[in-house]
């Protein structure tokens, strides 16, 4: 099915940007979208899964594995060959089961056959993309402590029915979401590494434009997708080439007291904040050809590291972003 291109959504820069720094660097973690409805959140983690550049896998491997070798047993994959494919994007519905997040028994094998095999779930096909959950704040408890676990150790342990499985699933976790229809468990939040604001557009130019080029895509997707897939190609390659001057940005001592004192400041617990920022950072650098990370890196992306890690203060009504802004005033001037 085609989807509107990544690189034609109106505005939005912030939650763009973010999208763009876990594609190059998925060891920062999530990324959370909380807004109005209409604000193209899912229109964007669409669009990201047919710019993201592919990977090679094991042909017949249901977990996306990189080398033959590593394909579990349980899967009896009989062609090891390597394919490129797209970057997992996968949906993980509200009413979604556990078993079918998880994985389960395959009925229609024990039944027609006898034998006891694992029917893996959305978990195994997610592994080394993509994890998306829209109205993240509404998903049910239990599915939530399971992702919890399955985030912290990045594998999915199945222990039921006479089974004993176990797979790989790092991926990237994806959560859109309205504010106004409840909030999100502290756990789970804690476990996006950059959550963003969007809003719907204020300006009549700017919703003029939004409208036009929806209009456009509806009415001839085809031509669309051809007239921005240059503009897609692009960032793709720019993308790929942040990926590669990763490794090699350098991180001065400066940085590291930077993302401590700013964190320090905010309250922040943990030190999964300055983890994020950093990496944040360098992904920033990364993104823009620098050599190592500066202070100006670390003060883009710290509204998106941190707003979602500070605690409430009751004497302070200002906003998370508004008191991430005063703080890198006071602390990184």
């Amino acid at each position: 099915m085609s989807v509107f291109p990544f690189t034609a959504i109106v505005g939005q820069d912030e939650m763009k940007r973010a999208m763009i720094l876990t594609a190059i660097d998925p060891t920062i973690g999530g990324v959370l979208v909380f807004g109005d409805r209409g604000t193209g959140k899912s229109t964007a983690v669409r669009g990201l899964a047919q710019l993201l550049p592919p990977i090679q896998a094991v042909a017949g491997c249901p977990v996306n594995s990189a080398r033959p070798e590593d394909c579990p047993d349980w899967a009896e994959v009989s062609d090891r060959s390597m394919v490129a494919r797209p970057t997992p994007v996968i949906d993980l519905p509200l009413g979604a089961t556990e078993d079918r997040v998880t994985g389960a028994l395959d009925i229609e094998r024990a039944l027609t056959r006898g034998e006891k095999a694992f029917q893996p779930g959305l978990l195994a096909r997610a592994n080394r993309g993509y994890l998306y959950i829209d109205e993240v704040n509404l998903l049910d408890d239990h599915i939530v402590d399971l992702l919890l676990d399955v985030a912290q150790s990045g594998e999915n342990v199945i222990e039921r029915e006479g089974l004993s499985i176990r797979h790989p699933a790092r991926f990237v976790l994806v959560g859109s979401g309205n504010p106004e229809e409840g909030e999100l468990r502290p756990q789970l939040l804690d476990r996006f590494g950059l959550s963003v604001e969007v809003v719907s557009p204020r300006d009549v130019e700017t919703r003029v434009e939004v409208v036009r080029r929806r209009d456009a895509f509806d009415r001839d997707r085809a031509g669309f997708i051809a007239q921005w897939a240059p503009e897609e190609a692009a960032l793709r390659a720019r993308i790929l080439a942040a990926r590669a001057r990763l490794a090699d940005i350098a991180t001065p001592n400066t940085a590291l007291h930077d993302c401590a004192s700013l964190c320090i400041a905010l309250g922040s617990d943990g030190v999964r904040g300055e983890l994020t920022l950093l990496r944040a950072a360098r992904a920033v650098a990364a993104w823009e050809g620098a050599g190592s990370i500066g202070r100006d890196h670390l003060k883009s992306v710290a509204p998106s590291a941190l707003r979602h890690r500070l605690r409430r203060d009751p004497l302070d009504e200002a906003g998370s972003s508004a008191r991430i802004a005063r703080q890198l005033d006071e602390v990184l001037p």
